[in-house]
């Protein structure tokens, strides 16, 4: 009862960017709008090709499916549809189904009279996608430098990308996206867990308040930043992961081709070390 009396307040009409009342509609509980649409034909022609891409390919194992980006030799350009195409379709797609997905949160936010703070950090994930199938590209001159499509393959690509700059985990960029990834998985499954101990208190007992659970951090760590503060924090350290992780790879390749290892002489060549 409580989610359908939800529905209701944002079952009205308007909010919409664009397609007007025309695609103000609604699937049973879902909110669909012109970027609804958008979103699902992009995914329905993206998926097409990634199977058509595993017919045409060597197996149907679903682990070593790979469709590759374009060979570096053509550059920028639109390759055939067997040798790289069909990765540059399915990039588009991919991208345009993001994008619309975004916008479609960004219209739901308008018809519950709320800020953009969901489609805003979806936007942060999408940047980091784009930052390695597009900028990471078109800065070093060729879409082969994009990654495969794939499971095991993809691992490889990561794997082969972190070698060829030696210890990849040197890079500084990649150092602050992996504290705020792990600060992140610290801060919300501390707070989910106390959550779930105040609102599943042991038969017989009674229901904790807001007021223990600010308790309960300031006798653990010495602070609490509040209800309304955590997910606060929760959301700054999401994007600030997703961000920096974009950073690391653009700066590996079009801004730094040596072993990150070396990135860090500066330190050894401080006057006060001589």
């Amino acid at each position: 009862m409580a989610m359908l009396n939800f529905e209701k307040r944002y079952r009205v009409r308007g909010g919409t960017l664009t397609g007007g009342d025309l695609f103000d509609f609604w699937f049973g509980p879902f909110y669909v709008g012109f970027f609804g649409v958008t979103t699902l034909i992009f995914t329905l022609l993206g998926v097409a090709m990634i199977v058509y891409g595993a017919a045409i390919g060597p197996t149907w194992n679903v682990w070593q499916i790979n469709i590759a980006p374009p060979d570096l030799k053509y550059g920028l350009a639109l390759a055939p549809l067997k040798e790289g195409g069909l990765w540059q379709i399915i990039t588009v797609c991919a991208i345009g189904a993001f994008v619309s997905w975004a916008l479609r949160q960004a219209e739901i936010a308008r018809k519950l009279g709320m800020a953009y703070h969901v489609p805003i950090a979806f936007s942060f994930a999408i940047f980091a996608y784009i930052s390695l199938v597009v900028i990471r590209p078109v800065l070093m001159g060729a879409w082969g430098f994009g990654f495969p499509y794939g499971i095991i393959s993809h691992l490889d690509w990561v794997s082969n990308t972190g070698y060829q700059y030696l210890h990849f985990h040197y890079n500084p960029a990649h150092m602050i996206a992996i504290t705020f990834f792990f600060t992140n998985a610290l801060a919300l499954s501390m707070h989910g867990g106390l959550i779930l101990s105040a609102s599943n208190p042991p038969k017989g007992d009674r229901l904790r308040e807001t007021e223990y659970e600010d308790t309960f951090f300031r006798d653990a760590i010495g602070y609490s930043v509040g209800t309304l503060g955590i997910h606060r924090l929760g959301m700054f350290l999401a994007v600030s992961a997703a961000f920096w992780s974009a950073v690391c790879i653009l700066l590996s390749g079009p801004f730094w081709t040596h072993g990150w290892p070396e990135w860090w002489n500066w330190w050894l060549n401080l006057p006060i070390w001589r």
